[in-house]
């Protein structure tokens, strides 16, 4: 499944790129719409897990972590992490399309730009 995000009104849109385009709007199918975006991942590989609303993402990684410990697998259960919030939508897409591109992007973390204003500022 070929997914990306994008940012419309606030809003970040995920689409199957998969699905052909719709007659009426010329857009993919629309996957999910939520105000801010959670990655779930391995801090030590940047192996992607899971994507999406935070809430969910974030319920994801507490029972994963609970499982891992559960078997004794305390350093993958340590390894999972979550990033989340208004994150910039390019970076997003390449988490979702390059092989441990989210260990690469939670190392400049800090120094990303937040990702609605950047994007604002990009159309204005």
């Amino acid at each position: 499944m070929d997914l990306q995000y994008q940012l419309k009104a606030g809003s970040y849109y995920l689409y199957d790129l998969a699905t052909p385009p719709s007659v009426a709007t010329g857009e993919h199918k629309l996957k999910l719409k939520t105000d801010t975006v959670a990655i779930a991942f391995d801090a030590s590989t940047g192996h992607l897990h899971q994507h999406g609303n935070p809430a969910r993402i974030h319920s994801w990684a507490n029972g994963a972590r609970r499982r891992l410990r559960a078997a004794g697998a305390q350093d993958s259960a340590n390894d999972i992490v979550v990033v989340s919030g208004p994150l910039p939508v390019d970076e997003i897409n390449k988490c979702l399309s390059v092989a441990g591109y989210c260990r690469r992007m939670f190392s400049r973390l800090a120094s990303l730009p937040h990702g609605k204003f950047g994007a604002a500022r990009a159309h204005a």
